[in-house]
């Protein structure tokens, strides 16, 4: 019996009920997320071993969530829709899919296509989750804590490389100042939220073009900060857009 898991985005229920109890009786654990955005942040949270993936969904769309996911690992995507066209098939896998299957199939063809795309990951020694973010200008290496910008290295104290890595390993949510400054300084600077605010503008000094007008650590009046690149692995909320971000000055 296998245990992998696989992260399953389409907005039909029914599917996706079908897909549980077929895929289940398979030995495969199994993870819903009804559209793109909700994809992308059950992919972050739980690391899927293979993901299928849904085009025509509401928000995000599968083309966006594909190559956002494949920005954000290495894991195998499947795309299973019903569209058919040659040039939807080509345009899946230039974004990044590694299989596309038209609906409706056999069960029996998607099990196939599933152990299939788990042989070649396994085969190839892809390692699945990079934990890099990307987006073309900022390169943020979690796992190695290597900051890049516009290709040049940014150099980084430890306390700084600390206060970034936990901001993006959380993109998509507001983090709260207590929860940064527990967890970057220890619970002995758990009120210093001035303290807090002065290494916030030593990492915008480094990493923005303009500080005074960050594009990437941004604040939500007195309830925290949030990474807001939009690359790498993960997509933040959008309605955090608009006017309800400020910074504190």
């Amino acid at each position: 019996m296998m245990n992998e898991k696989i992260l399953v985005i389409d907005d039909d229920p029914g599917m996706f009920t079908l897909l549980r109890l077929g895929l289940e009786r398979e030995g495969f654990t199994i993870i819903s997320a009804s559209d793109g955005k909700e994809g992308l942040r059950q992919a972050y949270e739980t690391r899927p071993d293979v993901i299928i993936l849904d085009v025509m969904m509401p928000g995000m769309d599968g083309w966006t969530a594909c190559r956002r996911l494949r920005n954000m690992c290495d894991a195998p995507i499947l795309m299973l829709t019903a569209k058919k066209d040659r040039s939807d098939i080509l345009r899946g896998l230039y974004m990044g899919a590694d299989d596309y299957l038209v609906k409706p199939c056999s069960f029996d063809e998607l099990k196939a296509r599933i152990r299939a795309v788990i042989r070649r990951v396994s085969s190839s020694g892809r390692d699945g989750w990079r934990i890099v973010y990307d987006d073309g200008n900022l390169r943020i290496d979690i796992k190695n804590g290597t900051v890049e910008r516009q290709g040049e290295d940014v150099p980084l104290t430890p306390t700084e490389s600390r206060l970034l890595t936990y901001l993006v390993s959380q993109k998509g949510r507001i983090v709260p100042h207590k929860e940064l400054l527990v967890n970057v300084w220890g619970p002995e600077y758990v009120d210093a939220v001035d303290y807090l605010s002065v290494y916030i503008c030593y990492l915008r000094q480094k990493i923005e073009e303009n500080p005074s007008e960050p594009q990437y650590i941004l604040t939500r009046w007195r309830k925290g900060y949030y990474f807001a690149g939009d690359g790498g692995f993960g997509s933040l909320d959008r309605e955090l857009e608009d006017g309800s971000a400020e910074r504190l000055e």
